[in-house]
């Protein structure tokens, strides 16, 4: 693989058309100054129309956000990363620009098989992958299984618990009442597309991002598409047959975990760790749940280093 994606697979004219299910985020508007804009492009996968940003050369790094993200979750780590490697980060079904699937096709099986599909289209095979809080789920249910095979997944702040621990069939019952109300997502858009209301959810999560950052949440939090995929897939998330299979892992498992997580708690690495005992846990000091937004260098030197761990040898990030 020499870094150049096939293009048989995208759509024609896509990059610069419109998303058009009703109410979901508008290539032509709201994507009209989005990060890395020039890299992105719109690819037909398993059904759904995607928006997919590829940056660099190298062997091939996939980047999965996490619930309610998007593609500009990465907007500052993609290009340092890009020195290295040819990076892939799609916008994950129903979030961004991406088109919205069926509500049963949000759950971690159906998302994994989902994603396989967009790399099977775009004839990739990934040496390494990375994914956020849930996008490391759905990671570790692909290379389970054999959907890939990386030298190593990398779990950002990765969501592998159970929402509600032990209430967790509770939670999720009612999540799935509520969002079955046509209303609830309209409702969570209206209150979360606020800047006050955005910046204030970021900030619960321990971070401390920049204004540029804020407002691109904010940005996509203000459609009921992007905000019904995330509560239908928080739903419809059943993380116990992961973690049951999660022993049998292939490829090594690499938890850069922030101190000041607030949305998932370090105790959670520790706890995967007793899983699965050859997990490796990295510690971000300092840093919240979106830890590659606040100090993008220091997860690009700490993906670098996994990549140099598990027998690659790319270039130093300085291009040297």
């Amino acid at each position: 693989m020499n870094g150049q994606i096939p293009t048989a697979a995208m759509a024609s004219g896509a990059a610069h058309g419109k998303v058009r299910e009703t109410g979901t985020p508008n290539w032509s508007l709201d994507g009209r100054d989005w990060p890395n804009r020039e890299v992105s492009r719109f690819i037909i996968a398993g059904g759904l129309r995607w928006h997919v940003q590829v940056m660099g050369s190298g062997p091939v790094l996939l980047l999965l956000h996490g619930t309610a993200a998007a593609t500009h979750s990465w907007r500052d780590l993609l290009p340092l990363l890009a020195m290295n490697f040819t990076v892939v980060a799609p916008d994950l079904p129903g979030h961004g620009f991406t088109a919205v699937p069926p509500p049963h096709r949000l759950t971690l099986v159906a998302m994994s098989r989902a994603v396989a599909a967009l790399i099977e289209a775009m004839e990739i095979k990934p040496t390494l992958v990375a994914g956020h809080s849930a996008g490391a789920a759905i990671l570790l249910r692909m290379a389970l299984d054999g959907a890939i095979a990386p030298r190593a997944v990398i779990g950002l702040n990765a969501a592998l618990m159970p929402l509600g621990e032990a209430h967790a069939a509770f939670f999720t019952h009612a999540a799935r009442m509520l969002v079955g109300l046509p209303f609830v997502p309209r409702l969570f858009a209206w209150q979360a597309s606020r800047q006050s209301v955005a910046e204030r959810l970021l900030r619960d999560t321990g971070s401390t991002i920049d204004a540029r950052g804020i407002e691109l949440y904010a940005r996509l939090f203000r459609h009921a598409s992007h905000i019904g995929a995330a509560l239908r897939m928080m739903a419809n998330w059943d993380l116990t047959p992961l973690l049951r299979d999660l022993p049998q892992l292939a490829p090594p498992l690499v938890l850069l975990t922030g101190t000041h997580d607030r949305a998932i708690p370090p105790s959670q690495a520790r706890r995967v760790q007793r899983l699965l005992p050859t997990a490796r846990i990295v510690t971000l000091p300092g840093l919240g749940h979106l830890a590659h937004e606040e100090c993008p260098a220091l997860v690009a030197a700490a993906i670098l280093r996994e990549m140099r761990l598990s027998g690659g040898e790319p270039p130093q990030l300085d291009g040297s």
